[in-house]
């Protein structure tokens, strides 16, 4: 059991989660805002030795050093690999401090969105209409880059819809081959589909100016990462040509810090995370337990 469980932020865990929490902690302080800066994030934690983190807040060395009372960081939040994540994982370890993360929760969300955006603009429903004519997904060529969990999710999903779906992937994925999704190079991928969707992990960015030469014009480029899949300055320039049009879910999928590319015609935010749901919730909060009561049982607590 930990002496004291502080979560930083909002961690996203349901009323019954916090409850929960009851079982492996006692003392646990919630803050319900984020905090503006490290002096803050220390004063918080204070004795801690237990941390609970979401995306919005980074937990660097300087941070860990101060805190020495802490043996375990939960992060609320996807975990994809140690250089994308929000906490300095490199010096937890040094410090002989466990960091355990989640991934793979709010994927349904992503699929539904992707859905959605693109029946509403194929079809012009509530949004000008992309060509003369209404299009089915059916026989839309469709690339998708990146293709773990949820990229997968929204490949099956367009192939379930007739979309003639292909990918791109840094590592080939024989089994979504074999259920008749196509591998392309990435340039090939950007030249041939009419709609690209990127699926990446945080902080990767493939598309630069090269890429969207390749991409090219009259076509429409969706962003479901976390963050930019894109070169700010390249993307900007491809969205010259009002002809393209460019769909993210949140300001940071977009990522442009001037706010100047969101008010364009041709970009489409939805200025919310679609993978933010209740059941989104539920889940992350089982695997947030889950990962509490796997690091207690290994501490014999």
């Amino acid at each position: 059991m930990f002496e004291k469980l502080v979560a930083i932020e909002p961690v996203s865990l349901t009323l019954e989660a916090q409850k929960e929490l009851k079982k492996y902690a006692k003392r646990i302080i919630l803050y319900e805002d984020i905090p503006e800066d490290e002096k803050e994030i220390v004063k918080r934690i204070g004795d801690a030795d237990g941390v609970l983190v979401s995306y919005t807040s980074q937990i660097g060395r300087n941070i860990l050093e101060q805190c020495s009372n802490i043996r375990y960081v939960g992060m609320c939040c996807s975990l994809y690999s140690e250089a994308s994540a929000n906490v300095d994982i490199a010096c937890a370890r040094e410090r002989g401090i466990q960091v355990l993360g989640i991934r793979d929760y709010g994927d349904r969300g992503v699929v539904e969105y992707v859905l959605y955006q693109l029946v509403r603009i194929l079809h012009g429903f509530d949004f000008p209409m992309w060509q003369e004519e209404a299009l089915e997904l059916t026989g839309m060529p469709v690339g998708i880059i990146g293709l773990g969990v949820s990229g997968g999710m929204v490949a099956f999903a367009l192939q379930m819809m007739g979309a003639e779906v292909s990918y791109y992937s840094r590592t080939r994925k024989p089994e979504k081959e074999a259920a008749g999704i196509k591998y392309l190079p990435l340039e090939e991928l950007l030249t041939h589909n009419q709609v690209v969707i990127t699926c990446l992990n945080k902080n990767v960015i493939l598309l630069h100016e090269e890429q969207f030469q390749c991409l090219g014009n009259k076509k429409i480029l969706m962003n479901t990462s976390i963050g930019t899949a894109s070169d700010t300055a390249a993307l900007a320039k491809w969205l010259e040509c009002e002809d393209n049009l460019y769909c993210c879910d949140t300001e940071a999928a977009l990522g442009d810090a001037t706010g100047k590319l969101i008010q364009k015609k041709n970009v489409v935010c939805m200025k919310v995370s679609v993978g933010r749901t209740k059941q989104a919730f539920q889940l992350l909060s089982r695997k947030v337990l889950d990962n509490i009561r796997l690091y207690l049982e290994g501490q014999g607590k």
